[in-house]
């Protein structure tokens, strides 16, 4: 509920506030009416699913089956069962008050019109596809019209007396603006919590990216509009405080979700979209050190796991390699990469950094250019024969450990685990050391160093900070964990050429991506890095309309994202302070359970 400390004291006629003392809902119903709407339409909007929608199997998830749900109706389903859920919560049904912790009426909206949004999408989608409305089946007419009542009856619930139309619209969409704390529990219930959001998230994951075509996009809607719901409702802040609380246990259950991905796998090809994420993820958590924590803007970040992927490549025993008598063992390819992307950070940084802004930017823009421009010249003609120019280094081995041949599939507790599998597996082991290269050094005097030059760099400098040394740190350390990342990908992709490493292109990896991947997960955050690269990398393989056109549709995002939340998904406490000078923070308020080391210690 949103409240005013003014209201007109004698309206014009046409206004649109009501009169002091009563509450109104946009739609006028009585409460009673609109809380059985909500029930009744949630209850049969998952009943509906239950029945055929159409009459041929032509339509992908073949709905032509009465008494099970299949492809779409899944979604419908569970948009139905949470639409049903929080309506039982109005009704404060014993057990259910926890779903709505805020006491505000925007989850019941979000999560009724996230029900209509997925039905109607299908119903929609039936017609196109199979050519009209006849196709409909008496199934389809009742989802259609069930789908609608619960938006009916949560535009009908009140709100506050003095709220124009606008600002009711508002409320019904925004979370509330202080979420009382949970009780306390016992440790024991704590864990439980976040081990069953570990496996629910697994879950939703591993649906999503086994989804194709018009199930994926049905999928976002109902993810989009219940994680909204959930933000609103304040469950995401005491989740937060959950994990704060048990951050070491939250982290392992993290990870042991991770691990867990490849088993829920039949298909090697998602386990690759697996592994892809988790290497562009860990690049961008590195470039979350230059730019989320010290407040430098680099461009041409790319170029560094462009080395750590080109020198593994030539010391890993491809054929193609001007070193092919050599072979190291990928731990030590692994070391050689991650020094490599080292010593050209040093390199580079060491007559830069001392440039601010946009002057810095437009150098490490020049490096990535030249990076890329050089290994493609480096082919004996027009330079030196070292990277076989255009046609780069393929036919890279797999790896192998102790006999564990990472090319070969292997049966493990009853499950096939492939090619793809295998390196995804690795890449959760590195990812879980370069998140702890990033806490421990984010939580570390250098890390304070790097948020009070992000800050204000002069100041910084007054107080007794080597700025040009704490920047030139981040810059290296930053490098170093992408040249770590690109030795895996080296041997993913068997092979490494020089056009992906740009500023920007119609596919990952380039400097572009990482930044947008940055920027839309959440800056100086740990998780907000990761999330942001597997929703960029996903979108375009997901829905081929925007393979062609992934810059437009990275674009569209950040708009739409430096709008309404500026601070990322995931935000940072203390960047969320400086977009939000007033309301509820989205991260616990208490300075020992940020993101921000700066904070945690002035706390401390």
């Amino acid at each position: 509920m949103t409240e005013t400390t003014k209201t007109p004291a004698t309206p014009p006629a046409d206004d649109a506030t009501p009169a002091p003392g009563t509450r109104r809902g946009i739609i006028p119903l009585p409460l009673a009416a609109a809380r059985a709407l909500l029930l009744v339409g949630g209850i049969a909007t998952a009943a509906s699913t239950f029945l055929r929608w159409t009459w041929t199997s032509d339509f992908p998830g073949d709905l032509t089956v009465n008494g099970y749900p299949g492809g779409l109706q899944v979604l419908t389903l569970v948009a139905g069962l949470i639409t049903t859920l929080f309506a039982l919560a109005t009704y404060e049904v014993r057990g259910l008050g926890w779903l709505v912790p805020a006491r505000n009426n925007a989850p019941l909206v979000l999560t009724a019109v996230g029900g209509f949004a997925v039905t109607w999408y299908t119903v929609i989608a039936i017609a196109a596809k199979l050519g009209g409305i006849v196709n409909w089946e008496p199934g389809t007419y009742i989802a259609a019209v069930a789908s609608l009542l619960p938006v009916i009856g949560a535009l009908a619930l009140p709100q506050d007396a003095t709220d124009t139309t606008k600002e009711a619209l508002k409320a019904y969409i925004a979370k509330a603006e202080r979420v009382p704390a949970a009780q306390a529990t016992a440790p024991w219930i704590q864990r439980l919590v976040i081990t069953i959001v570990a496996a629910l998230a697994l879950t939703v994951f591993a649906y999503g990216i086994d989804a194709e075509d018009q199930l994926f996009v049905g999928f976002l809607i109902v993810v989009v509009f219940t994680a909204w719901a959930l933000q609103t409702a304040g469950l995401f802040d005491r989740f937060s405080r959950l994990t704060a609380q048990n951050r070491s246990f939250a982290l392992a259950m993290g990870f042991v979700a991770a691990i867990g991905f490849p088993f829920t796998q039949t298909n090697d090809h998602y386990a690759n979209l697996g592994v892809n994420i988790l290497i562009f993820g860990t690049v961008a958590l590195g470039l979350n050190i230059v730019v989320g924590l010290a407040g430098l803007l680099d461009l041409g970040y790319v170029a560094f796991l462009g080395v750590g992927a080109y020198t593994a490549a030539l010391v890993s025993g491809s054929e193609f390699s001007k070193f092919s008598g050599v072979q190291f063992p990928f731990w030590a390819a692994a070391l050689t990469g991650a020094a490599a992307s080292l010593i050209f950070g040093v390199l580079i940084g060491a007559p830069t950094l001392r440039l601010r802004g946009d002057y810095l930017a437009i150098v490490t823009l020049g490096f990535g250019e030249i990076f890329r421009i050089s290994v493609n010249n480096m082919d004996g003609v027009s330079g030196p024969d070292i990277t076989n120019g255009p046609n780069g280094i393929p036919s890279i081995p797999d790896l192998s450990f102790f006999g564990f041949n990472f090319g070969e599939n292997h049966d493990i507790a009853g499950f096939t685990i492939g090619r793809f599998a295998n390196y995804y597996l690795l890449m959760v082991l590195i990812s879980a050391l370069v998140v702890t290269i990033y806490r421990r050094a984010s939580d570390s005097r250098i890390g304070r160093s790097w948020i009070a030059i992000r800050e204000d760099e002069t100041a910084a400098t007054a107080m007794g900070i080597n700025g040009f040394r704490v920047k030139l740190i981040a810059f290296a350390l930053g490098a170093t964990l992408a040249g770590l990342a690109g030795t895996v990908s080296a041997h993913v992709t068997y092979s490494v050429v020089p056009n992906p490493y740009q500023f920007a292109g119609a596919a990952p990896p380039n400097s572009a991506f990482l930044l947008a991947a940055v920027v839309l997960g959440g800056m100086g955050t740990v998780s907000g890095p990761f999330l942001g690269a597997a929703l960029l990398y996903l979108l375009p393989e997901k829905l081929v309309a925007l393979q062609d056109k992934s810059l437009l549709a990275f674009g569209i995002a950040l708009i739409l994202l430096m709008r309404f939340r500026p601070e990322g998904i995931i935000p940072n406490r203390r960047r969320q302070l400086e977009f939000h000078e007033t309301g509820q923070l989205d991260v616990p308020d208490t300075t020992t359970l940020t993101d921000d080391p700066a904070i945690t210690k002035a706390g401390a």
